[in-house]
């Protein structure tokens, strides 16, 4: 797994066996000492802090097929961005303005060491990642209540689309625990030269081959694409796309402009793919940007693009906007200014599908609800609110980006974000969910799901060298 190859890389093997030893030892044992009297603090809490779902929305997707597709690398800044007098995100430019999508604009990724993985794990559990490592990697023993194994009570079939190996960020082992019933990754398409780049699949020939198989499952059913050619360091082969570069004096920032464009090509074809197939119609479509894609490292250039003097710590965590789109057809849609992350898109989805998450330990809070909470925490105790930004520990008015002194700031935000990840890692690193039974839910059994294609094992090993 990825994790593990950076941490060998950097620590030498000696050093890295005493580590993973040592971190074994921790989560084994924490995992040991909880019992069925820790859940009660966690479930009194999520249940108290519970949103009742909007009379407006609740249900009104009910029965429809959903579609999840992972936006690589996509940040909020490109949304409606031109290069050279063109939009660089046409088609997804449209569905922000139009009034069958619902698009959220204060919508912040939540990730942290296991960046993608993350993002998947908190659009599927509503529990935060880890503040060292990936749940995917070190948690995939854990049990799960994810959204798609709670669609199982409504004959939800899954699956997974990915061009790449399975055994990429431990995903055919989490996948198991999620309750995903098919993993279609790299042994179910082309991968040609010309069909891949960096980790994977390109994204027109990835959801071009990806039809058939997406027809082939029974309806209604809860789908996940993950994308891959708008990934660091974004160079474009020749003759992907003819969208100009940018010209702000960093080759990575340059090319992320044509990158983000080739997806949003790949978006539209796919939209245009779903049409002619009848599913548009029948389908629940959410797409998210997973992480950042341009890092610190790039805050020279960044300041160009944007039209600034500088990128200041307040600004970087403004960049950590990330785009929401919920698409679902017959479904009036509107542009969404309330501030909200990752964990906050499963109870807003099964609450759209009709399934109430009351029962549910689930950290996020339905962005539709009209007691949505808007305190926004990130992995490392950071959060950001309507009216607070917190990074390294300095405080700034979101509104205007003035640092404040801590004088001036109510704490109330700072206690909310501390209990809300204290909850979620009693959750995960006790594995709480085995002594907790919502009803009418059926448990996972890992072992009845099996991601060899025709017996054979598609995995290798891969690295993923994301820009830090």
């Amino acid at each position: 797994p990825i994790a593990r190859n950076y941490l060998v890389k950097y620590l030498g093997t000696y050093n890295f066996t005493i580590y993973d030893a040592v971190q074994n030892i921790k989560s084994n044992s924490q995992r040991a000492l909880a019992d069925s009297s820790d859940v009660t603090e966690v479930e009194n809490y999520m249940k108290a802090n519970y949103d009742v779902p909007n009379n407006v929305y609740f249900g009104k997707a009910e029965g429809k097929n959903v579609i999840y597709v992972s936006l690589e690398s996509l940040q909020s800044f490109v949304i409606d961005y031109k290069i050279n007098g063109k939009e660089v995100t046409p088609f997804l430019n449209k569905l922000a303005h139009d009034n069958d999508t619902f698009y959220f604009d204060n919508f912040f990724h939540q990730t942290g060491q296991g960046k993608t993985s993350d993002a998947e794990f908190m659009m599927e559990n509503s529990l935060y990642p880890l503040a060292q490592g990936s749940v995917f990697v070190n948690k995939a023993q854990n049990t799960l209540q994810s959204v798609p194994a709670i669609l199982k009570s409504k004959d939800y079939t899954s699956a997974t689309f990915h061009g790449n190996t399975q055994t990429f960020w431990n995903r055919n082992e989490m996948y198991k625990a999620e309750g995903i019933d098919k993993f279609f990754d790299s042994a179910y398409y082309d991968m040609s030269e010309e069909n891949t780049k960096n980790y994977g699949m390109k994204d027109k020939p990835f959801f071009k081959e990806s039809m058939p198989l997406l027809e082939s499952l029974p309806q209604p059913f809860y789908t996940k694409f993950i994308t891959l050619s708008n990934h660091f360091p974004f160079g474009m082969d020749e003759g992907d796309t003819d969208f100009p570069a940018g010209d702000f004096g960093d080759s990575v920032v340059n090319n992320y402009f044509q990158s983000a464009h080739y997806l949003d090509q790949s978006i539209e074809q796919f939209f245009n793919d779903l049409k002619k197939d009848g599913l548009y119609d029948k389908s629940i479509i959410v797409m998210y940007g997973d992480h950042y894609g341009i890092s610190e490292n790039h805050n020279k250039a960044m300041a160009k693009v944007l039209g600034k003097d500088e990128i200041t710590d307040y600004d970087n965590a403004q960049l950590q906007r990330v785009p929401l789109f919920i698409h679902a057809a017959g479904v009036k849609g509107e542009k969404v200014h309330k501030y909200a992350g990752d964990v906050d898109v499963a109870p807003t989805i099964l609450h759209l599908l009709g399934v109430d998450t009351k029962d549910y330990l689930m950290s996020g809070s339905d962005i539709l609800s009209k007691e949505h909470r808007e305190v926004i925490p990130f992995r490392n105790g950071d959060f950001i609110s309507p009216k607070y930004t917190k990074v390294s520990g300095k405080y700034y008015d979101t509104k205007t980006g003035k640092e404040l002194d801590e004088s001036e700031v109510d704490k109330s935000e700072d206690s909310l974000v501390k209990k809300e990840l204290e909850m979620s890692d009693k959750i995960i690193n006790g594995d709480l969910l085995r002594f907790y039974e919502p009803k009418g839910f059926k448990k996972v059994n890992p072992s009845d799901y099996d991601y060899t294609k025709h017996g054979e094992d598609s995995s290798e090993t891969s690295t993923d060298d994301e820009d830090k």
